[in-house]
Formats: C-alpha cells, structure tokens, sequence
C-alpha cells in the first residue's frame, strides 16, 4: 500500500472524498478561479456556498494532499479533513478562519444564517443547493456575523484563537445525530488509508506519482446515489464539468474494472437507468437534471466487451441478462428511431451527439450518416449477437443486421481518400480532414487490410508529440484551442490505441499511447491537450483523461508487472 499522501494543486484539482458532493477549491465557475479556497458543494449544480478567509496572519499558504488541506503562517495553522461524505472537519491553532457566505448567495436568493435554538448549532441556509449547512463547534467558540438578520451585509462564521475546532456539515431539514467526535488526527489517517487502498487497487501498487494522481481524480471525483444519481458515480469533474455523460461512463468503467466488478458495472450501467422508452440513453445525468435534448454515440458494445477482458471477477448471469436487455434496447433505437426510410445507415443529428460537439466534420451538415457511428454500431451488434448465444437467446436479429451496416459503411462511405460522412437530405460528402472519419480504426481486425493501410496512414498524419489532433495542425479549420477542432482528447486516443493494436499496427498504436500518457504527465488530466505544446485546456480535473491515462500506464506496463 503507498506509503504517502500525494501532493494537490487546488486550482486544478478539487480536495475531496469518495463519495462525498462537497469539495474544497478556489475554481467557483466555469474557468473561474479565485483567491480563496471555498466549500463546494454539486448538489443541484456546482455552488460555491463559503469563502474559507483565514483571519489573524500575513502570508498565509495554502498547501493540500489528499487527506487533508492545510492554511499556515509563521504563526498558526489550520486543517481541513473529511470527517464523513457529508461534513468536514476544521481545526486551528493561532490562526482563525472566516467561513462566509459565498459572494454569489445574495440576500435576494435567501442566504440566512441563524442559530438553531435546540442545540446551539450555527446554521447556514442556501437557496442554490436547496441544503442546510451545520458548524457545531467542538472546541473554542465562535463568532456570528449576520445572526438571524435579513439582507445581511455578510454572513459569516469566525473560529479563532490558540485551540478551536468545528465541524461543518451539509444536511437537509432535520441534522442527523452528530458521530462520536473521532480524533482529527485519526480522521486523517483513515482518510490516506482509504485513498491509498483505492490507489493501489485501480493504479497498481508501486505506482508511478502520475498514477497515483490519476487514482484521486477518480476517488476524489465519485459520489455517492443521490437524486437522479442512482448508483456510485464518477462524475466527469468536480469543477464545472459535474455530470455524467453516457459515454464518458464507459472509460471511467473501464478504469475501475481492477477495483472491483460492482464499482465497474455501477459506472456502466448509470445512464442506462435512464433509458427512455425508445430505448435512448439521456445525454448527461447530474443531482437535479437529466438531459435529453442530445444523445451520445453507441460505444457501450465495444465497451461492454473490453470491460469484460479487465474483470478479475466474471459477471454472473444476472448482470449478463441485464446489459443484454439494456444494450439491445439501445441498440433499436439507432435501427429503429435513427434511420431515415430506405436507407441503411443510421444518422446523428448534431455534432453533439457524436461526442464531437464542433467537429468540422458538421461545418457542411449538421445531420449525417457518420462512420464512426456505423463502426461503433458493427461492434455493437456483435456483442449482443455473442451475449445472446451465451444466454441462450436467439442471435439472427443481430448478424442480419451488422452484415447491412456493414456492408453501408463501405459502400456508401467509403472513398478512395478514406470514410466520410454524408448529409441525410442531399447525400452530399462532409469535409474529411476530422479525425472523426478515421474512428472506424476501432473495427480492428474485421478491417479489410487496404482500409486499415489507409486509415493509419490518416491517424499518423494526425499524430503530434502529444497524441492524435482532432484536427491535423496543417489543416486551415485548425484551431489550437477549439474543443474538437484541433486539440488532443482522451476518449478518441483510447480507442485510436485500441483499434490499432487490434489491427495489427502495435507500433503507432505505441507512439499515440506514448503520447498522450506525456500529454498528461506534463499538464496533468486536463479535459483536453493543445495538440502542438501538450498545455493542459479547460477544465483541468477531468476523470475521463484520468482514466484513459490509467488504461495506457497498464497496457504500457510488462505483463509480468500488471
């Protein structure tokens, strides 16, 4: 088990607990980032609820591992440890600490701060969260600034003095009985236990310091059922990036696949309890929302099957029956609600139900017959043709049907340039210079040999120090920070590396695995990489990078040391 706790940088990763919708970081907004540290809270959206303002020094540092966070001075020092998923531990010596109410909860929307009369506790109110927010002090005492007044100038909380201790929790109408008071100290030692156990389950043990960091963006990301969150879920961050996307899941799945199988097979199944009666999954699912507007690119076969090679523990029967219902249901709806009459191919109909937002791929046609989605569904109805002879179930309706996907794909996407997609209406070709038209690498082995040659030829052309470019940096739709114009992603670099491989082209699969696995070890595990520098983009704690990144570090790994 690592010995260690590991070190954090609070503007790019959040300090929390497995399990827990608070966490402690001065990101309060979407690519906003200030002084002070606050309390966060995802319950009903990304709320920042208190500014942590240390009192009674100069020159205060911030410094966080991941069992606790700690603000010092020349004289004092306070610390910050997760008691339990709902409430954090704060303790200090010669240097107090102001918890007030976050800029952002005003007087209009009903911030109020009062003490509760049955027990002397100090209770916040948040109109945002809809959650109440409990500092029962343990040791010293408190001041209250704003008690029980309307339209406050500010609401505040101020510990100071040589010895205090508080403990802040979030709880919704009535406090649950406070635990036993367990000692600070030990709070913190279960706490680095607890990551170290997860770390040398999902990373291995002996990992390498990125790893290891991988394994708390995925720890520190998790929360526990809550709302429409039904089962433990890795959200895709815990700044602003605090959902579930129904495909992101399948990599952060596959991550925890040496965790355990539950862990694994929870993440994978999370938007199916969603699933609508067409058989849709829902774009994303968070606390209070689940969207529908969009839906996200049926990878969940080809995922389904990979996640399977990882386990250490089979799936009993049960959970085979399950994903064979859900799988099939999802998979109708693309033959059955995605298919314009007479034709052969089902469609998206926006860059965002691909995953690739604002691919140029879309510039000419925004609903089109794509061939990455023809590629993922092939696979697709191959696993549940294998999951119906293994249970038992009749297989045709899934042959007959890859056989005309399959046959569409290259008949009617196929170019001597390589795939292209094609509009709905006019059958007209979309631009090709997206790595999106070379996703049909992840057929692997059931690739024509001339198909493979030249799809690997693209990818090469698109491959950068730090992985594959979303859009080749020669081309004049580049843009080095333009989401799915240009910079390098983890889930398209996963299954670039895994079609590869299965292909039979280990080595440019090795030079993109390389890559990325830099891309990250330089700038950590940002949502995605400028493709020419490898400088981290935009939300910087994103449990999909993370994840991938694990993938690569254990293929990358000699077997005898897996």
């Amino acid at each position: 088990m690592a010995a260690t706790d590991i070190a954090l940088d609070l503007r790019e990763l959040p300090f929390s607990l497995r399990g827990s919708w608070l966490d402690l970081s001065p990101v309060t907004g979407m690519h906003r980032t200030v002084a002070d540290v606050h309390l966060v809270s995802h319950v009903t959206g990304m709320h920042p609820v208190l500014r942590l303002v240390p009192e009674g020094g100069a020159g205060v540092r911030v410094e966080a591992t991941a069992s606790r966070v700690s603000w010092t001075d020349d004289d004092g020092r306070v610390e910050a440890v997760f008691e339990s998923t709902s409430a954090l531990r704060f303790r200090g010596s010669g240097l107090g600490m102001r918890f007030a109410a976050s800029d952002e909860l005003t007087p209009f929307t009903g911030g109020y701060l009062f003490t509760d009369p049955v027990d002397g506790a100090i209770v916040l109110t948040s109109y945002e969260t809809g959650r109440r927010y409990r500092f029962t002090v343990l040791r010293g005492s408190a001041e209250v600034v704003g008690d029980g007044e309307l339209g406050a100038a500010e609401r505040a909380v101020v510990l100071s003095g040589s010895d205090w201790e508080v403990r802040v929790s979030q709880t919704e109408t009535a406090p649950a009985a406070s635990p036993p008071a367990v000692e600070f100290d030990e709070l913190v030692e279960s706490r680095r236990t607890e990551f170290a156990r997860y770390a040398d389950a999902v990373a291995g043990p002996g990992a390498a310091p990125t790893a290891v960091k991988a394994a708390y963006v995925l720890w520190s990301a998790t929360v526990e059922p809550s709302g429409f969150v039904g089962r433990e879920a890795v959200l895709m961050s815990k700044h602003w990036m605090d959902k579930v996307w129904s495909w992101d899941h399948c990599f952060n799945a596959l991550a925890l696949a040496p965790l355990d199988a539950a862990a694994a097979l929870d993440q994978f199944l999370l938007p199916f309890d969603h699933q609508d009666a067409a058989g849709a999954l829902p774009d994303s699912i968070t606390h209070s929302e689940v969207l529908y507007n969009f839906v996200k690119p049926p990878i969940h076969g080809w995922a389904f099957a990979r996640l399977r090679e990882r386990l250490t523990t089979p799936l009993d029967r049960d959970a085979l029956g399950t994903v064979y219902a859900r799988l099939a249901a999802w998979t109708r709806f693309w033959l059955e609600s995605r298919r314009a009459p007479g034709h052969a191919l089902p469609y998206y109909q926006h860059g965002n139900d691909s995953g690739w937002d604002n691919s140029t791929l879309f510039d000419r046609a925004r609903v089109v017959e794509a061939p990455d989605l023809a590629a993922f569904l092939i696979l697709q109805l191959d696993a549940l043709a294998a999951l119906a002879r293994e249970l038992g179930e009749p297989a045709e309706e899934w042959d007959d049907a890859r056989i005309v996907v399959e046959r569409a794909l290259y008949d009617e996407l196929w170019t001597p340039d390589g795939f292209v997609a094609r509009a709905v209406a006019d059958g007209e070709p979309s631009t090709a210079t997206s790595l999106l038209a070379s996703l049909p690498i992840v057929l692997g082995e059931w690739l024509p040999s001339d198909v493979t040659d030249r799809l690997a030829r693209s990818i090469e052309h698109r491959v950068t120090e730090w992985g594959p470019a979303t859009e080749p940096p020669d081309s004049p739709l580049y843009e080095s920070d333009g989401y799915w114009r240009g910079p390098v992603w983890a889930p398209s670099t996963y299954l670039i590396v895994d079609g590869l491989r299965r292909a039979g082209r280990s080595a440019l699969a090795d030079r993109v695995a390389a890559g990325f696995r830099a891309a990250c070890e330089r700038s950590g595990f940002a949502e995605n990489f400028d493709a020419l520098t490898g400088e981290g983009l935009r939300d910087r704690a994103y449990t999909w990078t993370a994840a991938v990144y694990l993938l690569l570090a254990a293929d990358h790994r000699p077997s005898g040391e897996r």
